[in-house]
């Protein structure tokens, strides 16, 4: 079965959502301890969240980039990322979906929240014919993102060099079963168009079905990746 060109995979439950993001060890310390982004982080730089979990090993190369050496798994809440989204520009303009360049101009400055489809990476990182959706946060989406959607903030570092160790022995299969859960994300149909996403991955679309732990099991986005190795 073919994926959509641009949708939302992620590992969530009724609630919360998984997002990762990458950062140097004086960052992300602190923030685990204290459950929540502190200082030195910065509220007034846009911060960018990632749903998808090997986008954001091909962003931070496994933790080995300079900057994005510790990996942390985020829950926030499925309302603030619909916050987030029924707010978001695209990142790029679309004549069809913008009308005119000046108007996705003056959206782009006054929104607090910039989307991007980028390819979405298979086990070895390489790109696949289809997209994921990478979230910027900036002024009140940030604050939002730092005092009222977090729920919990892991640091995945050790499982994401596992995971890199073993694609070096070769251990594709042992690597992979290292992966979150993702699942295609039921988009409310109001945000679907601003986004410019799929129009099959609205809510309703199709029924998940929850594993033991109340996440999502996987679905064909997930099979995909793990077929494309």
């Amino acid at each position: 079965m073919s994926v959509p060109a641009r949708q939302i995979r992620a590992h969530y439950s009724a609630d919360t959502i998984t997002v990762y993001q990458a950062y140097p060890p004086q960052i992300a310390l602190p923030a685990v301890a204290a459950g929540r982004f502190v200082a030195p982080f910065k509220r007034d730089r846009m911060t960018w969240i990632k749903p998808s979990f090997l986008w954001m090993m091909y962003r931070c190369g496994w933790a080995t980039k300079p900057g994005q050496e510790r990996v942390l798994s985020i829950d926030i809440t499925r309302e603030g990322l619909e916050w987030a989204l029924a707010r978001a520009c695209l990142s790029h303009y679309d004549r069809d979906l913008h009308g005119d360049r000046a108007t996705w101009t003056r959206q782009l400055k006054t929104s607090p929240v910039r989307v991007q489809w980028d390819p979405e990476r298979s086990l070895q990182l390489t790109a696949l014919p289809y997209r994921s959706l990478q979230v910027g946060l900036s002024g009140e989406a940030v604050d939002r993102y730092v005092d009222e959607w977090m729920v919990a903030i892991t640091d995945i570092t050790p499982t994401v060099h596992r995971v890199r160790d073993l694609l070096r022995g070769g251990d594709e299969q042992a690597a992979a079963a290292h992966l979150p859960v993702e699942q295609v994300y039921p988009l409310p149909a109001q945000i679907v168009a601003g986004l410019d996403a799929s129009p099959d991955v609205t809510a309703g679309s199709r029924r998940l079905q929850a594993s033991s732990d109340g996440k999502a099991n996987a679905g064909t986005g997930q099979q995909e990746i793990l077929r494309s190795r």
